[in-house]
């Protein structure tokens, strides 16, 4: 019996390898993973700062809009102010 199953685990070993993962392929992924992060961080931080830069321009654009329109609003009150004035000074 014993070479029967001595033959049997030989055969086995060669249809089905048994696969141990050893330091160096262990070392090897490792080693890889760091490449990625090492080649995808720098793209991924300037998107985000290309992002969070845009919107700060987006806020500060619909600000000048604003202080725009006000100017035109004020600029045209004070025109009818000195308008009104001048007619009221030449009335006296």
């Amino acid at each position: 019996m014993s070479e029967k199953t001595e033959l049997l685990e030989e055969i086995d070993a060669v249809l089905n390898p048994r696969k141990e993962l050893d330091l160096n392929y262990f070392l090897y992924v490792l080693l890889s993973v760091f490449f990625m992060v090492a080649l995808l961080f720098p793209k991924i931080y300037i998107q985000q700062q290309i992002y969070f830069t845009s919107r700060d321009i987006a806020k500060l654009k619909g600000e000048h809009d604003t202080l725009k329109e006000e100017n035109r609003l004020i600029r045209a009150s004070v025109e009818s102010i000195r308008f009104k004035n001048q007619i009221l000074d030449t009335l006296f």
